[in-house]
């Protein structure tokens, strides 16, 4: 199995994995592969170095540094957040904000639920002290995530 480092168009860092080269080679010529923030297919490999397992014996650690800025591993905690999001919740589509205001005032039962709302309905949910979180989910995400 080979674990390549990818990046969109877009300069999303992501990780493909992949059984051999030629595998990689044969899908992205295919369109196969996609970055999973923005769906992009315009996707190069970067330059990443070997990683040989000798055994516990010759492995070296060095201190690692805090990171500074956002780089792969904060795409992917906002991966991770996103699809626990999408795991745990109910989409309620365009019903967001009647689902939301029914659920604060008690006419139904509290959930979990995610869906779209405009700007002017979400800022009119937050004045009445609905607690709602807007995320912006490209729509690469929407469907399945693997």
């Amino acid at each position: 199995m080979k674990v390549l480092d990818l990046q969109c168009a877009h300069h999303h860092a992501f990780e493909g994995w992949f059984a051999s080269e030629h595998d990689f080679q044969s899908q992205l010529a295919r369109g196969l592969v996609a970055c999973p923030m923005c769906d992009d297919t315009a996707v190069t490999k970067l330059l990443s170095a070997p990683r040989l397992n000798l055994g516990a014996s010759d492995t070296v650690k060095s201190p690692v540094a805090e990171p500074v800025a956002a780089g792969p591993s904060a795409h992917a905690e906002w991966l991770r957040m996103v699809r626990h999001v999408m795991a745990h919740s109910e989409d309620v589509g365009e019903r967001f904000a009647e689902v939301a205001r029914q659920m604060h005032y008690g006419e139904t039962q509290e959930r979990n639920i995610r869906g779209k709302a405009t700007p002017e309905e979400t800022e009119a949910l937050i004045e009445e002290g609905v607690p709602v979180l807007p995320l912006l989910l490209p729509d690469a995400l929407k469907g399945t995530l693997q």
